[in-house]
């Protein structure tokens, strides 16, 4: 498949002005209360993930007018409410979302670049990050907001959505659920689906009886060929741009290698394809074990499934081991299959078990993620595919993108879909630097 790989040149610096900073507040009264928060929520990084929106000007004369965010956003927070509040523990030091109404953050910021330069701009040297909130973690876990909102405009017109959201309240789909639901407000409608906030849905059950082997909680497979596999290795970020007609070959080839000729979804396909060429491209010795992360929304894998609305992380993951060499030289057929086989035990039975699993876990801390577990030889996918990113429109039209404020660990892998519906997506990867080239162009190719 011959593909597009994208390279950006920028300004050698950016200036950033903050203009305000003010805390939103709930415009009603709202409970004053704690919220339990689930085994899938503590297992979660503490700290704030980040994304931004990018807008093109409408010709608009109130375009992304800050005072009709505010109030929108003052509104949508009385169903969220826990947004407005901070984290806390309860009498037993279990972490907590304390109900408070102490607000969110939001700040108006122009600069004097040009937006086009940053949208897909993921580079080290990107300004990108600049584009959300500092959040000052200093104080302690009860000083700073869950949410922080930056609104950046720029000298052509267009603006700018930074969201920095904490991660214990909020997974992918909880998160665009709220900012989807604020971007209805903008526009004067009700969103369609109400927070649902009660998390002990979720709860382990009594006694906690895990009834796997759950190796996505197993420490990651370290790379066997250097002496001190924790030391970091240079690393950058690519970003890769597939067309809707190489995502729909890939696919027709995979129902030409199979004999059976199943159908397998766009996810498996495009996780073991990319998985495939990562693996090849860092050249590992063929007993060294890797490790691939798949995470996957729980909500309607669960029986019953979740209610709609539910508020919080439903992130389960998918973790195969497995010799590289199985990965390179078995037909790629096989390891499609073996993606789909993964993803097919990831069922009601099992989910529970990995809550279980974390319920009898002494230190919950032990098993977080963190850069060891996706970085050489092992690899995280993140598909964004089917998540409604480009669907805030406050009014002034959809964003011409969405993403990732940047991508951190090496062995991190984000999949984005086209924000005008072509069937195209943005695949975006930090990668060991010797590796990316390789990686580059076995992306584009395919055989059974």
């Amino acid at each position: 498949m011959d593909g597009e790989v994208v390279v950006y040149t920028r300004e050698s610096s950016m200036e950033i002005t903050i203009l305000e900073s003010t805390m939103v507040y709930p415009a009603e009264e709202t409970p004053r209360t704690t919220i339990w928060v689930s085994n899938m929520d503590l297992f979660m990084t503490r700290y704030h993930i980040s994304t931004v929106y990018f807008y093109k000007r409408n010709g608009s004369s109130n375009f992304f007018d800050a005072e009709v965010l505010k109030e929108a956003l003052s509104k949508i927070l009385v169903p969220f409410y826990p947004i407005a509040g901070r984290l806390g523990y309860d009498e037993n030091g279990r972490l907590e979302i304390v109900c408070n109404a102490e607000g969110v953050l939001f700040t108006e910021a122009e600069t004097t670049s040009a937006m086009d330069d940053l949208v897909k701009d993921f580079t080290d040297g990107s300004k990108v990050p600049q584009l959300v909130p500092k959040i000052d973690y200093s104080g302690g876990i009860s000083s700073y907001p869950l949410l922080a909102l930056q609104l950046t405009s720029f000298k052509c017109g267009g603006v700018s959505l930074g969201v920095s959201f904490q991660h214990t309240l909020v997974d992918g789909t909880s998160g665009l659920h709220f900012i989807n639901s604020w971007a209805d407000t903008a526009r004067s409608m009700s969103p369609s689906i109400a927070p649902f906030l009660d998390r002990t849905l979720l709860r382990a059950r009594d006694p906690p009886t895990p009834r796997f082997r759950h190796v996505e909680f197993e420490p990651s497979p370290t790379l066997k060929t250097v002496s001190d596999p924790e030391a970091p290795r240079p690393s950058i970020v690519s970003v890769f741009n597939i067309r809707a007609d190489q995502v729909k070959a890939l696919k027709d080839k995979v129902i030409d290698c199979s004999p059976d000729k199943a159908k397998y979804s766009t996810y498996s396909i495009l996780t073991a394809h990319i998985w495939r060429c990562a693996t090849k491209a860092r050249e590992l010795a063929e007993d060294q074990e890797v490790k691939l992360t798949m995470p996957i929304d729980g909500r309607n894998r669960l029986c019953p499934p979740l209610p709609p609305g539910y508020f919080g992380n439903v992130i389960f993951f998918s973790a195969p081991f497995v010799a590289a060499n199985d990965v390179v030289s078995e037909p790629f057929i096989d390891t499609v299959k073996r993606v789909h086989e993964m993803l097919k035990e990831m069922n009601d039975e099992y989910l529970r078990s990995g809550i279980d699993y974390l319920e009898k876990v002494g230190d919950i801390n032990s098993v977080m993620r963190g850069p060891q577990t996706m970085r050489c030889p092992n690899l995280s996918i993140n598909s964004w595919i089917w998540l409604p990113i480009h669907d805030a429109d406050f009014g002034w039209g959809r964003p011409i993108f969405m993403r990732p404020a940047n991508i951190v660990h090496e062995g991190k892998v984000y999949i984005m879909p086209s924000p005008t519906k072509d069937g195209s997506l943005t695949l975006a990867t930090r990668l060991e630097t010797p590796h990316m080239k390789r990686f580059g162009n076995l992306l584009y190719e395919f055989s059974c």
